[in-house]
């Protein structure tokens, strides 16, 4: 049990940030998302706990095939193809590989930007994120207009390397 136990903490570490971008895809609903990737790492660890033959041969698939399933029999249940859209319909519209290489390269961005120093982290998110102006950003931390696009464009640079390095530890 203590090597299944680490092997479900490492898919957890690796996997949660990228599942919950690609349940984001298809349920519209960040906290809902968050909720379907946990019932689904809280059903394998059932599964690896309870079946003594729990072979996965591709864990990542079964993973995002999971969250899939589950996603779309959220949205089954909240009845929200009132729309007139079918299920089958739906699932064509979501391509499986370009929404998960979306979520993999969405997670990747987030993670460089969590390793950001403080400061640039805010200043970056208040302009790309909450669409702040430059001079709006440095009246609110009391420093210059040049500082805060020194921020923005170290952001930018460290995101870039970050994101890099991160993909380059996941895919080599």
């Amino acid at each position: 049990m203590g090597r299944d136990r680490l092997n479900i903490d490492e898919l957890f570490k690796f996997y949660y940030r990228p599942l919950c971008l690609y349940a984001t895809h298809y349920v519209q609903d960040v906290e809902m998302a968050k909720d379907i990737v946990q019932d689904c790492f809280s059903s394998l660890w059932e599964k690896m706990n309870n079946e003594k033959s729990c072979e996965v041969s591709n864990m990542k698939a079964y993973l995002y095939v999971m969250v899939k399933n589950r996603s779309l029999d959220y949205l089954s249940l909240e009845n929200l193809f009132k729309s007139g859209v079918s299920f089958t319909e739906l699932e064509e519209t979501l391509l499986d590989e370009e929404v998960e290489e979306r979520s993999v390269m969405e997670a990747r961005m987030w993670t460089a930007i969590d390793a950001l120093p403080e400061r640039c982290r805010e200043v970056f998110l208040l302009h790309k994120r909450d669409g702040l102006k430059y001079q709006e950003i440095a009246e609110k931390f009391h420093i210059s207009v040049h500082t805060v696009d020194s921020h923005i464009q170290k952001a930018f640079r460290l995101i870039r390397e970050g994101a890099y390095k991160v993909y380059m530890f996941l895919f080599n």
